[in-house]
């Protein structure tokens, strides 16, 4: 399969899937080699024939959103982020959160795919902020993703050394014992962690967070409606007063009328509270 092939069906099947096409660019070979597998699987000489193949089996189209989902993740990734989230944000949190007499922090990791970010958040909650603010407030994190194969890595907690390499030294010794080529996480950093198999174009948790993690998934890849859309809902799961974290090359639609930037950082925001 040549790269103008793939590209070229891309961008005819993407928005039909309520995808866009720019959030692919630098990424869409990652989709191309799942194609190229799936039409040896089926018998297809090219992708012609796997869009006829789409109009004779509907069902297809499921399979294909699949190949759609983009898997990159590292722990600590883009490290400015997380050392605002670090040294600012969710002490602010723990702040407030008592201040509101409440007994939990709650985060909400979206796209969580194999863990590596709801993982980071309790690494760096148990690692430095408690023993920064002397309370050992509970932080509780509900991470989800529609893969299942991603989920079920994301439980056993076994990585690559190369998914370390932005996790700064000193938390990656806290959180980390080696395991052959693999580095496995210490059992208190898996605590307080649920993984939930859930695709948010449908289904949103049930509880309302303190802070969410919604990056390089909705606002990079999903139609400009569709966000939207998802946006209005993760409004809602979010408390006055919380924080949302997105991508650092994505950015909020522009109704985003209750959200204010945090410190001018372009990918942090802050519901106001009315």
């Amino acid at each position: 399969m040549k790269d103008v092939e793939c590209i070229e069906f891309l961008q005819w099947c993407l928005p039909r899937l309520r995808l866009r096409w720019p959030g692919f660019r630098k990424v869409h070979k990652q989709v191309c080699k799942r194609l190229s597998t799936r039409l040896r699987e089926r018998g297809l000489p090219g992708l012609s024939a796997y869009q006829d193949y789409l109009g004779d089996h509907p069902d297809e189209w499921q399979t294909l959103d699949s190949f759609c989902q983009i898997t990159i993740s590292r722990f600590y990734r883009d490290r400015g982020v997380f050392d605002t989230v670090r040294s600012q944000i969710l002490p602010a949190l723990a702040e407030n959160v008592r201040a509101w007499g409440e007994k939990e922090l709650l985060c909400w990791s979206a796209g969580c795919c194999s863990g590596e970010e709801p993982y980071t958040m309790q690494i760096i909650w148990k690692a430095a902020v408690i023993p920064a603010i002397h309370c050992d407030l509970p932080l509780r994190i509900i991470a989800t993703d529609t893969n299942q194969n991603l989920l079920e890595r994301a439980q056993k907690g076994r990585y690559l050394k190369s998914s370390l390499r932005d996790l700064p030294e000193e938390l990656a010794q806290q959180a980390f014992e080696r395991s052959g080529k693999c580095y496995m996480i210490r059992r208190p950093f898996m605590e307080n962690i649920v993984f939930m198999r859930q695709d948010i174009r449908e289904h949103l948790p049930e509880e309302r967070f303190h802070l969410i993690l919604c990056r390089n998934l909705v606002f990079t890849y999903f139609d400009a409606e569709l966000q939207q859309g998802i946006f209005e809902k993760i409004s809602e799961k979010l408390v006055p007063g919380g924080f949302l974290v997105i991508g650092i090359h994505e950015a909020l639609p522009r109704i985003a009328q209750d959200f204010v930037p945090y410190k001018k950082m372009p990918c942090i925001y802050q519901k106001v509270r009315s």
